[in-house]
């Protein structure tokens, strides 16, 4: 881009540049979250397997408090990160549960 470009086509280009990687990293995401639940399912099934509870309290309070800390690390609004892990937390316990019922 060169600085005599119009400042709308800047915006435009910029926007549209922010747009790609919004979509790379929701793309990342998805994989990710994807990846991890395969993960907790074994868990669940290994729980269910082993008569074991399908939550582990102690363990999602120090999960919780690792992810306050790693989303301050990344300038991360620490209540929304906890707020987030909190959803995934309650949806690994209900695929937990149906693995035990």
């Amino acid at each position: 881009m060169t600085e005599t470009q119009d400042p709308v086509a800047r915006a435009d280009a910029l926007l549209h540049e922010h747009r790609d990687s919004i979509d790379r990293l929701d793309a990342i995401l998805v994989y990710t979250l994807g990846e991890r639940f395969k993960h907790t399912q074994a868990v669940g099934r290994l729980k269910a397997e082993n008569d074991l509870p399908p939550s582990d309290p102690d363990r999602e309070a120090r999960q919780i408090a690792r992810l306050e800390s790693l989303a301050q690390e990344a300038d991360l609004d620490p209540a929304f990160a906890k707020k987030f892990l909190n959803f995934i937390i309650q949806e690994v316990i209900r695929h937990h549960r149906q693995h035990q019922s």
